[in-house]
């Protein structure tokens, strides 16, 4: 269940504040999440993560609102990350903001927005370190209706000394999480398979 507040009346219209509240179930046990925990490692969750994986091994939750606060947050944390920490951070707004609200002028500014920060990423990242950026579903500002949509989502990973190359189409989402954990040197969910070369 998501909680969405606003602010504003019928003459003035509606604005959502950044106060969103997302009530879900917790997940399965042996997330990625729990893995890393478990292992005592860094965890910073930047966004909505903490509401979505029921706030169990979501270590350090920071909640800003709005993609660029988000992004800053993660940036920033990934500065001080200690060697073998996670940082996973969710950028809503192409989501809500746009996609669902079928913006294209929109979605297309926060993309160049995003695309302009990715150095600041590349920037933070030390060696040894992999970035991935992927989306949980597919939300074309260009189809009818306020959907979500089913083109395929792309994974798009670098970092210093990263491998190049396609990871080709995969079968599941969790290959991600199994290439993550295989990378940080933590049992993956034994879902998945990973795509990242042996080290």
């Amino acid at each position: 269940m998501i909680a969405r507040p606003f602010v504003g009346d019928e003459r003035s219209g509606f604005q959502r504040t950044g106060n969103r509240r997302d009530f879900a179930i917790p997940p399965p046990e042996g997330t990625l999440l729990d893995h890393l925990a478990q292992a005592g490692r860094e965890i910073v969750t930047v966004g909505k993560i903490g509401d979505i994986f029921a706030h169990r091994s979501t270590g350090r939750e920071i909640k800003p609102a709005g993609n660029d606060a988000c992004l800053t947050a993660a940036i920033d944390a990934m500065r001080g990350l200690k060697d073998g920490g996670f940082v996973f951070a969710n950028l809503v707004d192409f989501d809500s903001e746009f996609g669902h609200r079928r913006d294209v002028p929109g979605y297309a500014a926060a993309l160049e927005v995003f695309d302009r920060r990715v150095p600041e990423i590349e920037a933070a990242l030390r060696e040894g370190d992999i970035c991935m950026i992927t989306a949980d579903h597919g939300n074309d500002p260009t189809w009818r209706g306020t959907d979500h949509t089913r083109e395929q989502a792309p994974i798009i990973g670098f970092g210093p000394g990263a491998p190049i190359g396609s990871v080709g189409r995969r079968e599941t989402f969790a290959d991600i999480g199994a290439s993550i954990a295989a990378h940080l040197g933590v049992p993956a969910s034994g879902v998945g398979q990973g795509f990242l070369p042996d080290r």
